[in-house]
């Protein structure tokens, strides 16, 4: 189901973080967490932690995010840890999915045909 995301805080340092929640446009209902970065390589590696303001989520979930140059632009590899037993996988995978196809759509040049 399609939904928003709204960023509620940002700073972009090892030991900052972010906090976000997104909402379900077709329920309504919404749920927050708050990210804290653990590592930042530049062009190689980000470690986050990712904790939910639910109760019903508990834990920490361990995100890494690998970068590595290839001949055609960036190989991408997330890890996701510890994911609530309440949060099927496959919705972690379909939520990366999403996001990296809206991701390209911001990033990638569109060549005109003859070019």
């Amino acid at each position: 189901m399609p939904g928003t995301g709204t960023m509620h805080a940002f700073d972009a340092r090892v030991g900052g973080g972010y906090r976000m929640s997104f909402t379900n446009l077709g329920t309504g209902s919404s749920h927050s967490f708050t990210v804290k970065y653990v590592e930042l390589v530049p062009n190689e590696r980000i470690r986050h932690t990712d904790s939910f303001d639910s109760p019903g989520l508990p834990g920490e979930m361990q995100v890494t995010v690998a970068l590595k140059k290839s001949v055609c632009g960036t190989e991408l590899q997330i890890e996701q840890a510890g994911i609530p037993d309440a949060i099927p996988v496959d919705y972690c995978y379909q939520g990366w999915q999403e996001s990296l196809e809206l991701l390209a759509k911001l990033v990638e040049p569109e060549i005109p045909d003859g070019a």
